[in-house]
């Protein structure tokens, strides 16, 4: 019988053995690390595209709601819903009811906007845009602005303005598209609109 401690036939083999299994486990690391590189961003637009959808839902939701007089400051608030944001940082904007970047440059002041009523756009720094629809009846959108009162009303309304122009009748959440944003049901001259309260 031999002695366990004395026995080094195999102690040859060990080094090379090592060499062996840290090489195969390198190349499963490497192709691991390939897969994840292109899976990412299919990963991400999906991510992108279920957040738009959920957003478009909830938007949808309150369309048949109740709409507060936005120049009746004793109204109740109108039907309300939360978006909730957290895209990656590959995404420049997300606007509701406007293109403000028609050629896709990523400066949104140099060109003229253009209304897209039931229309969700999320545009990526590469320039690339996708589009969400919203069914149904046209949808308007317009900012609000919380006046000396705190009550919100639309922005145009603040300025006495009877006529909307674009920059008041558009919605855009620029770079970095993160976290809660509140929009409300409101009526402003026998219109309604879905306000945008951030």
């Amino acid at each position: 019988m031999k002695n366990i401690i004395s026995d080094t036939e195999a102690a040859d083999t060990i080094p090379l053995k090592l060499v062996v299994y840290l090489a195969l486990l390198a190349a499963v690391v490497v192709l691991l690390a390939q897969a994840w590189s292109i899976a990412s961003p299919a990963l991400q637009d999906a991510e992108i595209k279920a957040q738009a959808e959920t957003a478009s839902l909830s938007l949808l939701s309150i369309q048949g709601g109740y709409a507060r007089n936005s120049e009746d400051r004793y109204n109740p608030e109108g039907s309300m819903c939360t978006l909730k944001f957290s895209l990656p940082p590959s995404v420049r904007y997300v606007s509701f009811g406007v293109d403000p970047d028609q050629e896709c440059n990523g400066n949104l002041t140099d060109s003229e906007w253009v209304i897209e009523n039931n229309t969700l756009i999320c545009q990526y720094k590469n320039g690339v845009k996708k589009r969400v629809f919203l069914e149904g009846a046209p949808i308007h959108f317009i900012k609000g602005i919380e006046n000396s009162e705190g009550i919100w009303i639309p922005a145009a309304s603040q300025e006495g303005d009877e006529t909307l122009d674009l920059q008041n009748t558009s919605v855009i959440i620029e770079y970095p598209v993160s976290g809660e944003f509140l929009f409300e049901m409101v009526t402003h001259n026998g219109t309604r609109y879905t306000m945008a309260r951030f």
